[in-house]
């Protein structure tokens, strides 16, 4: 089964000059930890939940004036329509990911999330491994 098959096509994204304040409300919203940044209907970074806490709340920004495209990661893990579920399900455990962005081209079309390729009942053990992983986080010390 590919990408294509289970990916989300809807995907609420922002451009690089929205302040992080409207990205946290985004999320909120559509109840996400990740959204895509795009520019002229190409994505150019992510900006996760834990990058607003850890480069905007955790050192005193301002929410409200800083632009996403001062803290999104621009080191973006991506599918193609083409590429099998189970090479989503291998990057996601890999990198410890729940949601990835799925480009054509450098073109945002849609973005795979670990829930689908569970719901879709796709290699099952693949998906478990990687929630599992990702849920436990880095081991503190």
């Amino acid at each position: 089964m590919k990408v294509r098959d289970v990916m989300t096509s809807s995907v609420d994204w922002v451009t690089p000059d929205t302040s992080v304040v409207e990205v946290a409300k985004l999320m909120k919203k559509d109840d996400v930890g990740s959204i895509p940044i795009c520019q002229a209907n190409q994505l150019m970074g992510i900006i996760t939940d834990r990058d607003i806490v850890l480069k905007v709340v955790a050192v005193g920004r301002d929410s409200n004036s800083t632009p996403v495209k001062d803290i999104m990661s621009k080191d973006i893990k991506s599918v193609t329509t083409n590429q099998d579920v189970h090479e989503a399900a291998d990057l996601m455990s890999k990198y410890q990911i729940r949601r990835l962005p799925v480009v054509e081209q450098g073109k945002l079309l849609g973005i795979v999330a670990i829930g689908d390729l569970a719901i879709e009942k796709i290699h099952i053990n693949e998906a478990g491994d990687a929630l599992s992983g990702i849920s436990q986080g880095p081991a503190h010390h």
